[in-house]
């Protein structure tokens, strides 16, 4: 017989292709101080880690010598005023999210988020397409003093869950979701469908290639 237990899941690029309003919002960003545009592609590169970190990674990318004066807690902030209100205008579950959601209830499993986005542009994704009720935890990059991939913050979202590590599975798309999972004596399961690099399966205990794929891995991993 299947054993339930907590499931963990990233947010951008595991349930949500958030990249089309991320993108859209630093494009916005560099246009008020007079930088040329950046494509999706090179943005996907920068999404994973936080705010901060995107950030960091834009400014090192467009304004490395610091002439078009793009502070980095200036362009946080700037960003965060932009894109929390509209962080699903373009975004979209990926398919499949509702239904495998859906399946690991079914089978007894508790539900968790751990992104690291703020929380409040967490709660406002979740609300928007009506998931929140799903989830008996959401541990956001500001919800903790740490943030993946420390393991204090992927270990807090299970204690909040009221869950257990050694019965939780991390799905995500990103090292810090691996690493955090690793370092909690988590188990992972890779998303393959997201923003990460196909390398990254490597360092997780098994791999997934869309949503329809995950209640059935997940409960294999605990099985």
């Amino acid at each position: 017989m299947t054993q339930s237990g907590l499931a963990v899941f990233d947010m951008d690029g595991t349930l949500l292709d958030s990249l089309p309003d991320i993108a859209d919002c630093v494009r916005e960003i560099l246009a008020s101080h007079g930088l040329p545009p950046v494509s999706d592609v090179a943005v996907r590169g920068m999404i994973g880690n936080g705010v901060h970190a995107l950030v960091e990674s834009l400014i090192r990318l467009t304004d490395p010598n610091g002439r078009a004066g793009l502070n980095a807690e200036q362009t946080v902030s700037q960003f965060l005023s932009l894109y929390t209100p509209r962080a699903t205008r373009l975004s979209r579950l990926f398919p499949g999210t509702e239904e495998a959601l859906e399946t690991l209830r079914k089978h007894g499993w508790t539900l968790a988020v751990c992104t690291n986005k703020p929380e409040a542009a967490a709660r406002h994704i979740l609300d928007a397409f009506n998931l929140t009720p799903l989830f008996a935890s959401i541990g956001a990059g500001d919800s903790f003093p740490a943030r993946k991939p420390d393991p204090a913050h992927l270990l807090g979202t299970i204690a909040l869950a009221g869950g257990q590590p050694a019965s939780t599975v991390m799905i995500g798309d990103m090292m810090p979701d691996l690493l955090a999972a690793r370092g909690s004596n988590v188990r992972s399961l890779f998303a393959a469908w997201g923003y990460g690099d196909p390398a990254f399966a490597r360092e997780a205990d098994a791999s997934a290639v869309g949503m329809a794929e995950v209640p059935g891995k997940v409960m294999a991993l605990l099985g």
